[in-house]
């Protein structure tokens, strides 16, 4: 699928404190085992498309969906997942994880929520888990001492500083004050200066505060000293960076990216129910058991390796010889079928995920007439007949950034506001006539490991040519590290939502935005983004959403291509895989999974 979990890598778990944001969508082996119904011990081996590359996964680079999963599993992934206070169920409702914390609204005006820690919890080194840990979760992903002004591409305009960077946004917790910590240091209560459309998602869990303060070269004592001394940070009136808090932020924007099993077991700690025991890059990660996980989620079996097999093919193979008893492969007619010949059993569905063809701002496309000259060529309706309708004949050309077709209403309603159905045929003599002779130069991004970016690719190469555009291919297997780069003009992939909330609209569409990869800005995008966040009533939550839709449409922000589906299979030895359209995909109930005879 190659979804990166993003700037969630997520509509890829990734928002941090804050709630999961869009991500990007886009060895060791073992047999299938042998033994009696519904056995506790052993190793379950399943297979996912993209590679594992960062254990924090809430950054701009390091969102994609695996790492996402990783820290779902691993409870540090600072957005829904098993070691924090919340997590999702089937239907994308909110199951509480009340074996870690409760949390409450204690007031409507202004907007209260308390969060309290379970007693007696510690993370897998034994260290307590407290309000400390939400503390500074909360400095991550509020932005509170940030001090910087950016601009359209996020690069600082006045010298200030903006410490750690995301792959969601700040908003909603932007507006909380320094939150109120509790005698025991067990419970933190934060207080909004405006409601919050989505502060039922907000889990303030992610990386341990003792982990960062060592990282920074103090004690957690005095790190959590710092932040109750460090006052906000002011952009009209910058100062010089807090050297600690900057080391902080330093490792946790780099220092948990990976290349090889880590010697510092530091990065490995988790709070979840799975902790981290062996990597090999490109080729799987094992987590086994968390000893010190006291909740209800701890597996039957003793491990869980995830290989990274990114052709479809190759993993319907390795789980019919038993190498994986599960697999989450691209959906295609021809996968299907060869899971079918292999009697596996699948598990399908529609998934919270699109592919679209964004257009970097700036450049070659500074001018509106070449943004929309480049649209009119790109063969929608090929490229969903090619890819999609094989496997979903209903399935229709996707019309809208912000709704999908399983939104019933909405999505018709959105589809309306834009206008996007008129891009659904190429339109080569338009294209020409707002070219008017020129053959610019465009340089197109996509997974060249992904078949189906490169069918949308060389279908979208082949027709913009017949308006005299001159495409470079600029494709690579890296895309996912190159996106926000400006080494292209043009990027085909896709977003995968986590299934709840509204904290991809300022991920995206908002100027600075951490999913913001084409230097897009609007100053009326912005105004209906930052109400989005701030409307609670549902009816006019929809219809700013419908405005923002239109308002990028006019600009010639891209095209939306198809939504995805999605597809699970598994051989039969292990018992509980089901179908989950969000993010964190086919592990979303791993805890619940059994090894059967």
């Amino acid at each position: 699928m190659s979804e990166k979990t993003r700037r969630t890598r997520a509509l890829t778990v990734g928002a941090g404190v804050a709630v999961a944001a869009l991500a990007l969508a886009g060895c060791t082996t073992t047999a299938a085992p042998e033994g009696g119904s519904s056995a506790s011990g052993g190793t379950i081996t399943i297979a996912t498309t993209n590679a594992f590359t960062s254990f924090n996964g809430d950054t701009p680079e390091a969102n994609l969906d695996t790492n996402g999963m990783v820290g779902y599993l691993t409870g540090v992934s600072g957005g829904l997942g098993l070691g924090g206070f919340q997590r999702l169920d089937k239907d994308f409702s909110v199951i509480d994880n009340t074996d870690f914390g409760t949390y409450e609204k204690v007031s409507d005006d202004p907007l209260t929520v308390k969060y309290t820690i379970n007693e007696g919890l510690t993370w897998s080194d034994g260290q307590p888990i407290n309000a400390d840990d939400m503390l500074v979760n909360w400095a991550i992903n509020s932005g509170y001492y940030d001090d910087a002004k950016l601009d359209e591409s996020g690069a600082v305009t006045n010298g200030g500083t903006q410490y750690f960077t995301l792959a969601g946004s700040t908003a909603g917790l932007d507006t909380t004050s320094f939150p109120e910590i509790s005698d025991d240091n067990m419970s933190m209560t934060l207080t909004y200066s405006k409601p919050f459309v989505d502060y039922e998602l907000v889990n303030p869990i992610g990386k341990p505060a003792h982990v960062l303060a060592e990282k920074a070269g103090v004690s957690e004592e005095d790190f959590v000293k710092l932040l109750k001394d460090t006052p906000k940070g002011n952009p009209d009136a910058p100062v010089a960076p807090n050297a600690t808090l900057q080391a902080a932020a330093d490792f946790w924007n780099k220092g948990y990216d990976v290349t090889a099993m880590p010697t510092d077991a530091s990065l490995l700690v988790a709070s979840g129910p799975f902790i981290v025991t062996d990597f090999t890059p490109e080729q799987s990660i094992t987590l086994g058991k968390n000893p010190n996980y006291k909740g209800k989620m701890s597996p039957s079996y003793d491990q869980l390796i995830i290989r990274f097999i990114g052709d479809a093919n190759a993993q319907v193979t390795a789980l019919q010889n038993g190498e994986v008893q599960a697999i989450q492969p691209q959906p295609s007619a021809d996968t299907l079928t060869a899971l079918k010949n292999a009697n596996a059993t699948v598990h399908s569905g529609s998934q919270l995920s699109y592919d679209h063809v964004d257009l970097s701002f700036g450049g070659v496309f500074a001018d509106a007439n070449v943004r929309e000259a480049f649209l009119k060529t790109i063969p929608r309706q090929q490229i969903l007949d090619s890819i999609i309708k094989p496997i979903n004949p209903d399935a229709e050309v996707l019309n809208s950034q912000i709704f999908l077709p399983t939104d019933g209403d909405k999505y018709s309603t959105a589809v309306a506001a834009s206008g996007y159905d008129k891009f659904t045929e190429p339109d080569i003599e338009g294209a020409k006539t707002l070219l008017n002779g020129a053959t610019p130069t465009v340089r197109i991004l996509y997974n060249t490991n992904n078949p189906n970016r490169v069918d949308s690719f060389r279908a979208i190469q082949q027709s913009a040519q017949q308006a005299g555009f001159n495409i470079v291919d600029a494709g690579s297997p890296d895309w996912s590290k190159l996106l926000g780069s400006g080494s292209y003009d043009v990027s085909i992939f896709g977003w995968i939502s986590p299934g709840a909330g509204n904290a991809a609209l300022p991920q995206i569409f908002k100027t600075g935005g951490g999913g913001n990869y084409n230097n897009y800005s609007n100053a009326t995008v912005d105004t209906l983004v930052d109400e989005s966040q701030v409307t609670t009533d549902t009816t006019k939550l929809d219809d700013t959403k419908v405005k923002i839709d239109a308002e990028t449409a006019k600009d010639y922000y891209g095209l939306p291509l198809f939504q995805l589906p999605g597809l699970f299979a598994d051989n039969g030895s292990i018992q509980g895989v089901d179908y989950f359209g969000g993010q964190t995909g086919i592990v979303w109930n791993a805890q619940e999974w059994t090894l059967a005879g």
